[in-house]
């Protein structure tokens, strides 16, 4: 499985980015630099990756740095499979 198109399209997903996900690369960043993702949606896409990876999210498992780019939500979600 490719977790960073895993996320990839799960941010397409969550945030209705209409296919916008697909030219994201690793080194995109995320809080800040995409309006679609304000503090509402950081909570669905939590609660979405999830249901499709099949994890678990604790509150302070995570901070802002999680969601400074696509390649570190990914590698977050990485850690969480392999723990």
């Amino acid at each position: 499985m490719d977790v960073t198109q895993e996320v990839k399209l799960v941010l397409d997903e969550i945030l209705s980015l209409n296919g916008r996900s697909a030219a994201f690369t690793r080194e995109t960043h995320l809080l800040g630099a995409i309006p679609e993702l304000d503090s509402m949606a950081v909570v669905s896409l939590i609660t979405r990756l999830e249901e499709h990876f099949g994890l678990t999210v604790d509150d302070d498992d995570m901070d802002g740095s999680t969601f400074a780019t696509v390649g570190s939500l990914a590698d977050f979600v990485s850690e969480k499979l392999a723990a």
